[in-house]
């Protein structure tokens, strides 16, 4: 019979904190620059001009149906090699994630200003407005009320996601977990501690967006 010891794990807790801090701060990171991203690419997979189109719809597909290991292996290894500058494993992690992201939230904001009915931008033109004032002014304040529960979701599937940066050393939680498990020979243990601190993290936040989701389908 296996006999577990959680007791020995708090000689390791700054290594699961400084884990955890890392994590937060590659989350945080990789949302918000995702999000830029998104957003023009959503945009652009919007505009008039086809060449625009074909450039974002290709980005979109290549990042949403290419696995996100694969794209973090490349970036670090392939791309320094390409291009002639070297990459470190944080900087190559936050751009693949963020591109990958991105890729997924630039379809969510298109979707949600294509929901929007035709005949508010066709308003908004009979007002003597611009197509970027009426998209600014009428049909995004509409469309980021639909947008915000499927762009919080991806956001969370974010947070998850940034386990996968300790293929390339990068000291997040898990990497953390695995120094702390090789050291003290409690694989166990440690893996379980380290569920429950991404558990720990990321269960507020989908409670979070699930009351969101009540509270706006309520308003509607």
């Amino acid at each position: 019979m296996y006999t577990w010891d959680f007791g020995s794990l708090w000689t390791y807790r700054w290594l699961f904190v400084q884990g955890l801090g890392v994590t937060a701060a590659f989350t945080v990171a990789i949302v918000l620059i995702g999000l830029l991203v998104g957003l023009a690419a959503g945009l652009a997979k919007l505009s008039r001009f086809a060449p625009l189109r074909w450039l974002a719809n290709a980005y979109i597909e290549v990042f949403r149906c290419t696995p996100l290991l694969v794209q973090l292996v490349w970036f670090y290894y392939a791309l320094p090699i390409l291009s002639g500058i070297e990459i470190s494993a944080i900087g190559a992690s936050v751009l693949a994630l963020s591109l990958y992201g991105g890729s997924f939230y630039a379809e969510i904001i298109r979707g949600g200003i294509v929901s929007i009915d035709r005949g508010q931008g066709e308003a908004a033109a009979a007002l003597g407005m611009t197509p970027a004032q009426s998209l600014r002014r009428i049909i995004l304040p509409q469309a980021l009320k639909r947008m915000v529960p499927p762009l919080m979701n991806q956001s969370i599937i974010q947070f998850k996601n940034t386990s996968l940066v300790s293929v390339l050393a990068v000291p997040d939680l898990l990497y953390q977990g695995q120094v702390a498990a090789h050291d003290s020979y409690r694989p166990l243990e440690i893996y379980t501690l380290v569920a429950v601190l991404y558990f720990a993290a990321l269960y507020p936040l989908t409670w979070i967006v699930r009351r969101g989701e009540k509270r706006l389908a309520t308003s509607d």
